[in-house]
């Protein structure tokens, strides 16, 4: 297990930059974190790591947004629902499979739908200073 504590949204972009040079295709990462922990701007910094000049957001209403870079990036935000049931139209697996990174916010929404070498990334912030500790794992890890 890997634990990062960042202090700014540019110490976040650092940080999912520095992990996205690791990260090869077929990656699947499940994001955790209460609202505004921090999950989306580390997508954001994910993305311009490689290469994505597109700007990214939340993708809460349209729930999967597919960018190309260097590696393509599926980014699902799966707040919406309300449990894997929901998650099975969806066609997750599909990204599962892909040649690119899939970053899931609200992964725990689609439990047991999700491929067992996942790399989970838990936000945490501390209420008092404003920053954000990431712990990077994968499950046999935890």
């Amino acid at each position: 297990m890997r634990i990062v504590e960042t202090h700014s949204p540019e110490e976040t972009w650092a940080l999912a930059a520095a992990l996205a040079d690791e990260l090869g295709p077929g990656t699947v990462m499940a994001l955790h974190g209460d609202l505004g922990a921090g999950k989306t701007c580390f997508v954001q910094g994910l993305a311009a790591a490689l290469g994505i000049d597109e700007p990214i957001t939340s993708p809460t209403y349209t729930l999967i947004g597919e960018y190309e870079g260097r590696l393509p990036l599926h980014h699902i935000d799966l707040y919406r629902l309300s449990g894997p049931e929901e998650a099975l139209g969806l066609g997750l697996e599909e990204y599962f499979d892909a040649n690119g990174i899939t970053a899931i916010e609200w992964a725990e929404r689609a439990e047991g739908l999700l491929p067992p070498d996942l790399l989970h990334i838990q936000i945490t912030v501390d209420d008092t200073t404003e920053s954000r500790t990431f712990r990077i794992f994968r499950e046999n890890e935890a």
